[in-house]
């Protein structure tokens, strides 16, 4: 079963990392994404596909790794565990529109494995999500892409999608600036583990149907927006946000940890950040102003 299930997803993220770049593209244009394959000396490696200076996305990733070997000594403390080997793969991605009116976007969908020094398994769990982070809200896009994820969710419980809103409403926080979301959330989760009641099969099916409804969740909000007219204010705006976005990658999130503790590929784990941002001291948007009004919705709310 371990094997099978490693080389199970390892098969769907590859294919999963062709169709999400193709969508991307058709809505793009003009930019295609390059693939820069590379192999980590302790064992495994990855496909990074990166998109730049596009009509529609600035930049972007769209990676894949797959990767092994001794787990080190900051994991072994940070998961309580002896020394022991690991194995990893995912797909992670995060996409910076060029017009501030289309949000940015992440996603990753993983699944890890621990074992003994002996190669007994140990350990495995299955973990993601995909989160919307808007420079400029409308609320009906709001509605798509929670609504597009529920339905999915809800396939496997009435109870999935609300647990796993508020793990990302509280896991895509930036703490440091008294819990603003660096976004309007998404879903998001993590140690999901095999148990009688969702056995290993299950949570494949379950990572399975969330990564495949990436596409519909995004695009559509993209191809909507991309042709707003915008100015300074508004490219402003979108760069001060994006100085947060960086924030939260840099301090809390726990995949751009891992990659770089367990000597992963630095240009892969940030890829992530925005090719501009922007930090002002002390700056607060204009009273009154639409950016001020956006600050409200860095914060939990029910979108369905």
């Amino acid at each position: 079963m371990t094997m099978k299930t490693r080389e199970q997803f390892t098969e769907y993220i590859h294919a999963l990392q062709d169709t999400i770049c193709r969508g991307l593209e058709q809505v793009d244009g003009k930019a295609k994404f390059v693939q820069d394959e590379w192999i980590r000396p302790e064992g495994g490696g990855g496909k990074t596909r990166v998109i730049a200076d596009g009509a529609v996305f600035e930049k972007g990733g769209v990676n894949t790794s797959v990767v092994h070997g001794v787990l080190p000594v900051a994991m072994q403390q940070s998961f309580g565990v002896p020394e022991s080997n690991f194995f990893a793969c995912g797909l992670s991605l995060v996409i910076h529109p060029v017009n501030p009116f289309v949000p940015t976007v992440h996603a990753n969908w993983r699944y890890f494995e621990l074992y003994d020094k002996s190669g007994n398994k140990l350990d495995s769990w299955f973990g993601g999500g995909c989160d919307l982070t808007p420079y400029y809200l409308f609320e009906e896009d709001a509605r798509h892409f929670h609504g597009t994820l529920k339905r999915v969710m809800d396939g496997f419980g009435a109870d999935k999608y609300a647990r796993h809103k508020k793990q990302c409403d509280e896991y895509f926080s930036n703490k440091h600036r008294g819990d603003e979301m660096r976004g309007i959330g998404g879903v998001f989760y993590d140690y999901l583990k095999p148990t009688e009641a969702e056995p290993e099969d299950m949570l494949i099916a379950f990572q399975k149907a969330n990564g495949d409804a990436f596409l519909e969740a995004y695009l559509p909000i993209a191809e909507k927006r991309k042709d707003m007219a915008y100015g300074e204010r508004e490219v402003e705006w979108q760069e001060v946000r994006r100085g947060r976005y960086v924030e939260f990658n840099l301090i809390h999130d726990r995949g751009t940890l891992f990659g770089l503790k367990t000597n992963g590929r630095t240009e892969s784990i940030l890829m992530s950040l925005p090719p501009r941002a922007r930090w002002y001291y002390n700056y607060q948007p204009k009273p009154g102003s639409r950016e001020e009004q956006m600050m409200q919705y860095y914060r939990p709310k029910d979108w369905v």
